[in-house]
């Protein structure tokens, strides 16, 4: 599964709150939107945080043991945590080589599998190495049917990506933003600010019974800052509609609003988890991808715009063959 060439020329259904639907194009955005709405993007950028290496043989009768790994989350100059296959073939103390230089070992492993690595280098270095030897951390459904290449370097990036690489997942919703689009949306009259939310693989994955009890996700570090807050409040004082581009995005401003719906500058990690029955303070529209039924992602659109009104629009998109997830269309949601 590959992007369509240009990105933004992705199909777009508009949901409308009371139902209505419309089949459009990506570039066709700014017809759907009024003069000085803003966009809210996340800028955060992606690391080739997919890594294949070597397990050597633990004696002289063992085998070499390919290792894939994904890195999850940065924990100091020199350790992240990790996903890794085949997770039966490792444990504690064993030695992972990604180069004849370039190398890490098990320090820990956790009963869900997880592991924590210590690599050989660290700092700069180690970002160094893993931007040489790493290639794009594409979700399993596409993985599974073929390996990353040179070409996701660019195609699960955004165009206005930062030069802050925390992120091991691409914000999906920003890659049908294309330079050209850009143009076209400020040419329109529509303003654009940025916030950054590091995304992590918890993001996509299934929900947990637990999680769902507990109301809160997984951790994701996320930035307001002061004068973005300013910007959005004083835009949404003046009457014009805060447009989320992405979950992350949308997740970012409700975990920095105030009960009063003010936003706030905020610089710290965030578990918010919004479904059905969630009370929007800062949000007030969303373009988003779409996404799998049973995921965190799609009890948020639900919240937005009602579970009755989704299930109906994702049946049109199915019947109408929109292309689902990272590299698939996108919906504009309109509560």
């Amino acid at each position: 599964m590959r992007p369509v060439e240009p990105q933004d020329a992705a199909r777009l259904l508009v949901v409308h709150g009371d139902g209505r639907l419309d089949d459009a194009q990506v570039r066709d955005l700014p017809k759907f939107l009024n003069k000085g709405d803003v966009l809210v993007f996340n800028d955060t950028r992606v690391i080739p945080a997919a890594l294949k290496g070597m397990r050597p043989a633990r004696d002289e009768s063992g085998n070499d043991v390919p290792v894939d790994i994904n890195l999850v989350e940065r924990r100091s100059a020199y350790q992240w945590r990790a996903l890794g296959r085949p997770g039966k073939r490792l444990k504690p103390g064993d030695q992972i080589d990604f180069s004849d230089d370039f190398n890490a070992v098990i320090a820990e492993k956790h009963q869900d599998g997880e592991l924590l690595l210590d690599f050989s280098v660290s700092g700069a270095a180690l970002d160094q190495a893993i931007e040489r030897h790493g290639a794009m951390p594409l979700p399993p459904y596409i993985a599974r049917r073929r390996a990353a290449d040179g070409s996701d370097r660019a195609t699960y990036q955004t165009s206005f990506a930062s030069d802050d690489a925390q992120s091991v997942a691409a914000p999906t919703a920003g890659l049908h933003f294309t330079p050209r689009l850009l143009s076209e949306i400020d040419a329109a009259g529509l303003r654009r600010e940025q916030v950054r939310l590091h995304v992590g693989l918890g993001t996509f994955a299934p929900l947990k019974k637990e999680q769902i009890e507990s109301g809160t996700l997984h951790e994701e570090w996320r930035q307001v800052t002061p004068s973005v807050a300013d910007a959005l409040n004083q835009a949404r004082g003046s009457g014009q509609r805060c447009v989320a581009v992405g979950t992350t995005a949308l997740r970012t401003l409700e975990s920095s609003a105030n009960p009063n719906g003010a936003i706030e500058a905020v610089s710290g990690p965030t578990d918010i988890f919004i479904q059905p029955g969630y009370v929007f303070r800062a949000t007030d529209a969303l373009i988003t991808n779409f996404h799998l039924p049973k995921s965190s992602l799609f009890m948020l659109v639900c919240a937005l715009m009602g579970t009755q009104i989704m299930q109906a629009a994702y049946a049109h998109a199915i019947a109408e063959r929109y292309r689902f997830y990272s590299y698939g269309d996108a919906c504009l949601l309109l509560p």
